[in-house]
């Protein structure tokens, strides 16, 4: 019985002694931040529930596994790593762009800021937002980047808050026809949504969604309240 109370002594003072060691790593302190863009301009994507992910590779470690990095609304990511050579892909079937993959080499040392260049399938330019008592009335262009890519619907939301995207909305509506490659003017009456009624503030957003995209292609979040 003794030589057992001193076998499992010893062991929790082994564990314990490993815990401590464990403490003891340092925390990355370099910072890799950055864009997904195309041609230079930072896209707008949906920014909540980490639906939109990048993924980091290093080489030379055993364990393959990605670093998840998750791209905020505006088109911005950041990230704390260790010093060290990674690979920054998009994820795969992730994303209102072409699923390529392709592979941007970033060599982090301090703090690092690089540009993630992507294929969408469709843009949104000169976006117009604005309320007339309890109707939402937009006016946008779309511009078509990947000549298969398809239309499956435009989306008009409002949110009492500036995250604003197809989860986090008070208000959703949703267009399936007369919907042009080209300009667009869309209203949406939100009477009977008590929570855009009743907001304080209201946000708006137009999204554009490609035929078997798992993510929508945004405009910038406007106040609109």
């Amino acid at each position: 019985m003794k030589k057992y109370i001193i076998k499992v002594a010893f062991s929790l003072i082994l564990l314990s002694f490993v815990g401590c060691g464990k403490d003891n790593y340092d925390a990355p302190e370099s910072t890799l931040t950055g864009r997904v863009v195309f041609q230079g301009q930072a896209l707008q994507v949906r920014g909540t529930d980490e639906r939109v992910r990048l993924q980091l590779y290093q080489d030379g470690y055993a364990k393959r596994d990605p670093i998840e990095v998750f791209v905020g609304q505006d088109g911005s990511f950041s990230a704390k790593l260790f010093d060290g050579h990674y690979k920054l892909v998009t994820r795969d079937g992730n994303g209102p762009w072409v699923n390529s993959r392709d592979t941007t080499e970033v060599e982090l040392r301090g703090t690092t800021s690089v540009d993630l260049e992507v294929t969408p399938y469709f843009t949104i330019a000169n976006p117009f937002i604005s309320l007339d008592g309890n109707m939402m009335n937009t006016s946008f262009t779309i511009n078509q980047v990947v000549e298969t890519a398809e239309i499956d619907r435009v989306i008009l939301l409002l949110n009492s808050t500036s995250f604003v995207d197809d989860g986090f909305n008070v208000m959703r509506r949703e267009f399936t026809s007369n919907i042009n490659i080209g300009s667009n003017s869309l209203s949406a009456d939100f009477s009977e949504e008590d929570k855009a009624m009743n907001a304080k503030t209201l946000f708006g957003r137009i999204c554009v969604w490609t035929k078997g995209a798992d993510q929508g292609i945004y405009s910038p979040v406007v106040r609109l309240r």
